[in-house]
């Protein structure tokens, strides 16, 4: 049993949690929020799925890796499956919630080779004729949404504000 969890180390970090915000962005940070954790379900996606494959890919301290991966599996992100008795030793894979991620890393490395690298370290292509992919976002209609004409609106999630209280001025104190 961990003794802090990675919720607790958050907190501590940046001071506050995001549970009171009616965000689904704030509320996914929360699990996946961190470069550590980006980064093992990245090796998961390139087919890592042991501690320490994700290590020596990662760099990573132990004792993080073994936090990262503990929430993942208790987020149900991925499930933790022993291969070995002797020592006891486990494997990592993607749920459908995890594998449900790779739309967003996708387009974060897309992000990323746009406007951070030089060249892309990686091209993302479809298995059976190899052709480029691309993350795009797509109306129901299937016709491309630019980023113009995208608009938040209130959801079915989404709580009217509450009214504010109203407080009475204080009265100077008399003498």
């Amino acid at each position: 049993m961990r003794q802090e969890s990675y919720s607790d180390t958050l907190l501590i970090v940046l001071k506050r949690g995001y549970e009171d915000q009616v965000c689904s962005i704030a509320r996914a940070l929360e699990i996946v929020g961190d470069r550590w954790t980006l980064l093992i379900i990245r090796d998961l996606v390139l087919g890592l799925s042991r501690f320490d494959e994700f290590q020596e890919s990662l760099g990573v301290a132990s004792n993080v890796l073994t936090d990262r991966l503990g929430r993942l599996v208790d987020e149900g992100v991925l499930e933790r499956i022993r291969y070995s008795e002797r020592p006891e030793r486990f494997e990592y894979r993607l749920t459908k919630k995890g594998r449900e991620l790779g739309l967003a890393l996708l387009a974060l490395m897309q992000w990323g080779d746009r406007y951070v690298s030089d060249k892309p370290p990686r091209i993302a292509r479809r298995r059976g004729d190899r052709s480029r992919v691309s993350v795009r976002m797509l109306a129901k209609d299937g016709t491309v949404v630019s980023s113009d004409d995208l608009e938040l609106v209130p959801g079915p999630g989404l709580e009217p504000p509450r009214p504010q209280r109203r407080t009475r001025p204080r009265q100077a104190a008399r003498r």
